[in-house]
């Protein structure tokens, strides 16, 4: 099974899905299992929940240095 394609997949699906994120943040083994209609072994499913959290939180760091990076460019008059 390859563990990087599901966590592509499943993270095509999460983005911009706020209300699907939030079901992951709360109870990731039941959100996975519902999108993919598998049952994965733990050890493959927790490798698969560490990937997607890993890939969240580096978009959300990159959202937020570029808000934060728009909010600098502001303060000196340049848009």
């Amino acid at each position: 099974m390859d563990i990087q394609k599901i966590i592509s997949d499943v993270l095509a699906k999460l983005q911009g899905n706020d209300d699907l994120i939030a079901k992951f943040t709360k109870d990731p083994v039941k959100t996975l299992e519902g999108l993919l209609n598998i049952d994965l072994p733990d050890e493959q499913i927790n490798a698969v929940i560490e990937g997607i959290k890993s890939k969240l939180n580096l978009d959300d760091a990159a959202k937020k240095a570029t808000g934060f990076l728009a909010k600098l460019k502001g303060l000196f008059g340049k848009k």
